[in-house]
């Protein structure tokens, strides 16, 4: 199988004083962080909520478990509890925030396209799957149950929350829940409708078991933001029919690289050296993940939000922004080509487009002038785009990237969820600061808590 790259031909300027040499000369502090990202693991004990990297060696231990024991197990439950939602629900609506519902998210649109839920059940590869509860946004969940009301099939639930406590998630499953309650007398037990995946303890897992539930546990000692390739994501996956081992396989694959090529020829520690260098030599704080498909849109804000909540502390981290090209050229593109100098945009390119190839068909009246173009394929059009973006960023001494996935697949793409996650914790290690936890984000929960009860108590 093939291996995502890094191509950096256009990451490096002399006249701005970012060159090769300066990466080879920040090899050894990239290696000292490599040691300390392998070393985490080892370090980590339950008593430690701020400290969670068992992310890396997950993939290899769920794939090992899976194949140790013929099929029980962790991936054993995952594939058990998709395949009776396949057989029993023509809807499921996955309830989480954040890491919670961002990287199944990814997978849709990657792998199933964005007209997947439009499909008749014939044409699709296993029920549709809506997303809620990452917002407290009541017209968009009327909407959705109105969609649902409507339905002479069952559908099912999926809610995921780590501690079970959080307000959006745990507001949403309320509404849901009594709605499924609701159509579940029309249609069978509400047991065969409802999956909790939670953390060890909480009111989730006391949930699951009042009504005789499926529950899936986020392994211990991983944050929801690194969590898209546990029960997380994978339940979800399944659900759509995609290939969960292959995303596994992907990111073992990438946590080799990580392991055993030096800098210049690994992906993760070249992006986090390059990203540090711009950041902290030329003050290049926002960093664009400027997908050149619209399949990869949801890959781009996982990373936003996996980028912000790790490095984003102590006055420190780089802000994320995501971009689709070409249509962000037609707006932001002019700000990324003439504003501040203060952007590193990263390409997400596809090598091999997937799907049908579609071309432009020939006028035998030229009247828009595009019969040159006759013959050639889209994909012809968005190379001369990335091609033509890239020369004039590099005229303009703007840095780029090209993360270049040679396929969009379950391979690759566990590839790049791994190294971004990676390439993350590298940088908070270079900075100085815990990639893991996120107590900006504790802090906005506590106040909200506490003006909704001064409210209900009649204090303001």
């Amino acid at each position: 199988m093939q291996s995502v790259e890094l191509d950096l031909q256009h990451a490096f300027f002399p006249q701005r004083f970012i060159t090769p040499g300066h990466l080879q000369r920040l090899a050894p502090r990239l290696e000292w962080a490599r040691q300390q990202v392998l070393q985490d693991p080892n370090r980590w004990t339950p008593e430690q909520p701020e400290f969670d990297p068992l992310f890396f060696p997950w993939p290899e231990q769920a794939l090992q478990e899976h194949r140790r024991q013929e099929g029980s197990g962790v991936l054993g439950q995952v594939f058990q509890v998709a395949q009776r939602l396949r057989q029993e629900v023509q809807t499921v609506v996955v309830l989480g925030i954040g890491g919670s519902y961002m990287g199944a998210w990814a997978l849709l649109q990657a792998c199933r396209g964005p007209f997947y839920n439009l499909l008749p059940p014939s044409r699709r590869q296993g029920p549709r799957v809506f997303f809620d509860g990452f917002n407290v946004d009541g017209q968009y969940t009327a909407s959705l149950l109105e969609v649902l009301s409507g339905e002479s099939d069952p559908w099912g639930l999926i809610v995921i929350s780590k501690s079970g406590t959080t307000l959006e998630t745990a507001v949403a499953l309320r509404v849901y829940l009594e709605a499924l309650q609701n159509h579940a007398r029309k249609s069978g037990d509400l047991k065969h409708h409802l999956v909790v995946i939670t953390g060890p303890q909480g009111p989730l897992g006391q949930l699951a078991q009042r009504w005789q539930a499926p529950r899936l546990e986020v392994p211990p000692g991983i944050g929801g933001r690194f969590s898209v390739l546990t029960p997380v994501g994978l339940l979800p996956a399944a659900v759509l029919g995609l290939n969960v081992v292959a995303l596994l396989e992907g990111a073992a694959a990438m946590n080799r690289r990580f392991m055993q090529e030096p800098v210049g020829r690994n992906p993760v520690l070249d992006y986090a050296g390059v990203c540090h260098l711009w950041e902290q030599r030329q003050g290049v704080h926002i960093r664009v993940m400027a997908s050149w498909t619209n399949a990869l849109e949801g890959l781009g804000m996982w990373y936003d939000q996996l980028l912000a909540e790790s490095l984003g502390k102590e006055e420190q981290g780089a802000t994320p922004l995501t971009a689709v090209n070409t249509r962000d050229l037609h707006s932001r593109g002019q700000q990324h080509q003439q504003g501040r100098r203060d952007k590193l945009i990263t390409n997400l390119v596809l090598t091999q487009p997937p799907g049908k190839l579609l071309r432009v068909p020939a006028w035998t009246e030229d009247l828009d002038g595009l019969n040159y173009l006759a013959g050639r394929s889209y994909a012809d059009i968005m190379a001369a785009a990335v091609q033509g973006t890239n020369q004039a960023y590099a005229q303009d001494l703007r840095p780029t990237i090209n993360l270049r996935l040679p396929e969009l697949n379950e391979f690759t793409l566990g590839q790049v969820f791994q190294m971004l996650m990676l390439s993350t914790v590298v940088e908070g290690k270079l900075l100085g600061i815990n990639p893991y936890g996120q107590p900006g984000v504790q802090q906005y929960k506590q106040n909200m808590v506490r003006i909704l009860r001064q409210a209900g108590s009649g204090q303001v």
